[in-house]
C-alpha cells in the first residue's frame, strides 16, 4: 500500500504541476495584457517565465532542502528532454526552412549557457561567479527577445498594444483564482514531485539523478510537449522551436542561480553529469543546430535523429548507472 501511495502521490505531483502551470500561464498574460503591456512584451518575458516555473520551483525546493542531485538533475534533465525528446518531435512531424538570422543569437546563447555550466563545473561546483554569468546571459536573452520583437513590429507597422479591456468583477475575481490555485498547485505539484521522487529513487535502490533527469524532467517539460503538440496540430512550427530554444536558455541560466541560493553553499556537480549528462546535451544541440547553420532548415532527419540520441542516451542512464 505504502508503494501504491508513493506513485499515486508522485503521479499527482506531476497532474498538479502541469494544470497549476496552466492556470499560472493563463492568469500571468491576462494580469499582463489588461496592465496594457505591449504583447510583444508578454510573450518575450511573461509567458517564456511562467512555462519554466514548474523547472525552477522544483530544483529551488530540492536545492533547500539539500537535494543537490534533484536540482541540479531537474534542470540539465529538462533542458535535454526539450531538446532530444520535444524537439525531436516537432522536426519529425515539422521540418521548416528557417530565416537563421531570427533564430542565431538564441541557438548562440544557448551553447553559451551549456559550455558555462560545464566549464565551471569541472572544478567541481556552480559557484556563485558562474551563476552571476549565467544570470547575465539570461539578461542577454531578454532584452534580445524584446529587442527582436520591436524588429518584428516595426517592420510589420503592428505596434500590438493591448486595448485595456473593461475589467468586470466577475473576470477579474476568476482570474486571480486561476492565479492562486496555479501558484498553489505548482508548489505543492514540486514538493511532491521532490518528495516521492526521492522515495522512488530510494525503494528502486537507483540515484536520485537518474529520477531527476527522466521521470521529473519530462515531467516539468510537459508544459513545452503541450505547446509542441498543439503547434503541430496548428501547423505553427516556428512556435514550437521558438518555444523549446527560450525554455532552454531559461531553464540553464535562471533555474540553477536561485538553487545556490537556496542551498547556501556552490552547487555539487556530479562526475556523470560532467562526463554524461552534459556531454550528450551539447550533442543534441550541436546535432539540432550545426546542420541548419548550413541548410537554413531543419530536416525530418535531425528529428529521427535527436530521438534516437535521446532514447539511447535513457536507455545507457538506466543499464549503466
Amino acid at each position: 500500500m505504502e508503494v501504491f501511495l508513493m506513485y499515486f502521490l508522485f503521479a499527482v505531483g506531476l497532474v498538479l504541476i502541469i494544470k497549476g502551470g496552466d492556470f499560472f500561464v493563463d492568469a500571468a498574460v491576462w494580469f499582463a495584457e489588461v496592465s496594457g503591456i505591449p504583447h510583444f512584451i508578454v510573450g518575450a518575458t511573461v509567458v517564456g517565465f511562467a512555462t519554466s516555473l514548474p523547472e525552477i520551483l522544483v530544483s529551488v525546493i530540492a536545492a533547500s532542502q539539500g537535494d543537490v542531485q534533484m536540482a541540479t538533475g531537474n534542470a540539465i534533465g529538462s533542458v535535454t528532454a526539450n531538446t532530444g525528446l520535444i524537439l525531436g518531435v516537432s522536426l519529425l512531424f515539422m521540418p521548416m526552412a528557417i530565416r537563421i538570422r531570427e533564430y542565431y543569437p538564441k541557438i548562440m546563447l544557448l551553447m553559451l549557457s551549456i559550455a558555462v555550466v560545464w566549464i565551471f563545473g569541472i572544478s567541481g561546483y556552480i559557484s556563485v561567479i558562474a551563476s552571476i554569468v549565467l544570470v547575465i546571459i539570461f539578461g542577454v536573452f531578454v532584452y534580445e527577445n524584446i529587442r527582436g520583437a520591436k524588429r518584428d513590429i516595426s517592420v510589420s507597422g503592428d505596434t500590438a498594444v493591448v486595448e485595456k479591456e473593461e475589467v468586470t468583477k466577475g473576470v477579474a475575481a476568476k482570474k486571480i483564482a486561476l492565479f492562486v490555485f496555479g501558484c498553489a498547485g505548482i508548489i505543492i505539484g514540486s514538493e511532491l514531485l521532490v518528495n516521492y521522487g526521492s522515495a522512488i529513487a530510494a525503494s528502486l535502490g537507483v540515484p536520485t539523478r537518474i529520477i531527476s533527469i527522466s521521470a521529473v524532467a519530462i515531467g516539468t517539460s510537459l508544459p513545452e510537449l503541450v505547446t509542441t503538440i498543439s503547434a503541430i496540430t496548428k501547423k505553427q512550427a516556428s512556435l514550437s522551436v521558438g518555444n523549446i530554444l527560450g525554455s532552454n536558455i531559461i531553464d540553464l541560466t535562471f533555474v540553477l542561480p536561485p538553487c545556490l541560493l537556496a542551498y547556501g553553499k556552490p552547487l555539487p556537480v556530479e562526475h556523470a553529469t560532467l562526463f554524461v549528462d552534459l556531454p550528450v546535451l551539447l550533442a543534441l544541440s550541436l546535432l539540432c543546430f550545426v546542420p541548419t547553420f548550413f541548410t537554413k532548415k531543419f530536416a525530418r532527419w535531425q528529428g529521427v535523429a535527436l530521438l534516437l540520441g535521446y532514447a539511447a542516451y535513457m536507455v545507457y542512464t538506466f543499464v549503466f548507472h
